[in-house]
């Protein structure tokens, strides 16, 4: 687990799945996750092949007499050579392909953090909908007895069309965003269990409140100076930038002349033997591998940009995110103020329309106003948890650094 507190929660789906047991199932089943830690071996094992030294190259060779002559014989030549010019490269093969592993070991990790936030997202989105659910169905009961009663009064004439029109169209209305609601409440199950790994008849037994953290001041500007030695995203940038720096000192040693150098012995068809030795030299007259080494350093300096653009980005985000934050939680907090009075208001109305006290048209709107501000309390509460979801996945934890990984930044 990503999260070291989680490796202590208790996960028992018997008792149903909280935000934080849909995080670490998703960490732990997500498809996309799996095929990404298949590429973390991929890049260790590119890692070890970098490291290999060249196999040396042997050469045989033996010339036959094509009429056997008196004082002479076949000839033949054997010897054995090596590349020593990729010995000079090795060590910085090696260094760019350790970071290179580095940087998709912390693009997998980070990976993890945007699934740990896709997961609380959904988890809110179902949450939220079966909210609303259970709100527009109560409604649509409500309205039920109202809605039977205009009828009855239009087939009796006394009600006319325009004047039932108003009744007739809340039950339509609320019975169509229930059909709305339940169309989106399956898609975002749907995609919950595709998330998770599960299979589409799994049941989702969802339980407790959606994902929610109100950082103080002090935390935020801790978090932000810890930034760039704790957020995977910037770490596997860092990392890419120091195996592109190893991948340019290659380049710039790989300038000087290539060198092959070997020892052979021949004989030659007077039956004369020699030892002797080859040395290979590439003359550096015209490429001398500058066009490597210009395309390295643009490379490089592509990185640090990308870098400094991140951390710029992220601390805007986040400044935007408090800032929103902070709005959605006094307007949530009105909307609950709101939201309890007409819910009382409803009450009453009911009651009254019950013992016939109050008209039909009067108790109809009584009942949207509280409606509309219960499905408003409901997004309100939505989008501030998205917002949180949000600021935490870019302000990460400070349980999340990695561990033995560079932090040389670009």
């Amino acid at each position: 687990m990503p999260l070291p507190a989680w490796r202590t929660h208790r996960f028992d789906l018997s008792q149903g799945l909280d935000v934080t047991d849909v995080a670490i199932l998703a960490v732990a089943n997500n498809p996309d996750l799996k095929v990404m830690r298949d590429q973390l071996g991929i890049a260790r094992a590119q890692s070890f092949a970098a490291g290999l030294l060249p196999d040396p190259q042997i050469a045989i060779g033996r010339d036959f007499l094509t009429h056997k002559q008196v004082g002479f014989t076949s000839a033949y030549n054997y010897g054995i050579s090596e590349d020593v010019s990729s010995l000079l490269t090795r060590s910085m093969r090696k260094a760019a392909a350790r970071s290179q592993a580095d940087q998709v070991n912390l693009d997998l990790l980070w990976a993890e953090w945007q699934t740990i936030a896709q997961a609380r997202l959904l988890f809110n989105q179902v949450v939220s909908l079966r909210a609303q659910q259970k709100q527009l169905t109560a409604e649509q009961t409500a309205l039920a007895s109202v809605d039977g009663y205009v009828r009855k009064a239009l087939q009796q004439g006394n009600l006319t069309d325009d004047s039932a029109s108003a009744g007739l169209n809340a039950y339509a209305d609320a019975s169509k965003r229930l059909s709305d609601c339940m169309v989106q409440l399956h898609q975002a199950e749907h995609d919950l269990r595709l998330l998770l790994g599960l299979a589409p008849d799994v049941p989702l037994q969802l339980v407790g409140e959606p994902f929610h953290v109100s950082p103080t001041p002090e935390q935020v500007q801790a978090a932000l100076a810890s930034l760039s030695q704790r957020r995977p995203d910037l770490l596997a940038l860092q990392a890419g930038y120091k195996a592109q720096e190893a991948s340019l000192r290659a380049a710039i040693r790989a300038q000087f002349p290539a060198l092959n150098v070997g020892v052979d012995r021949q004989r030659d068809t007077s039956d004369i033997v020699t030892n002797g030795f080859t040395l290979g030299v590439t003359l550096p007259l015209f490429d001398r591998n500058r066009g490597n080494i210009a395309i390295e350093t643009a490379t490089r300096q592509q990185l640090k940009d990308d870098y400094d653009n991140r951390v710029l980005t992220t601390r805007s985000d986040i400044q935007q995110l408090l800032a929103d934050l902070d709005t959605l939680a006094a307007q949530r907090d009105r909307l609950e103020s709101q939201a309890m009075r007409l819910d009382q208001a409803r009450h009453a109305a009911e009651a009254a329309w019950q013992q016939g006290l109050l008209d039909w048209p009067t108790y109809l709107s009584i009942r949207g106003n509280a409606l509309g501000a219960d499905m408003d309390v409901i997004a309100a509460r939505d989008q501030q948890s998205q917002q949180a979801i949000a600021l935490e996945t870019l302000l990460g934890d400070t349980d999340l650094q990695p561990s033995s990984v560079a932090t040389t930044q670009p």
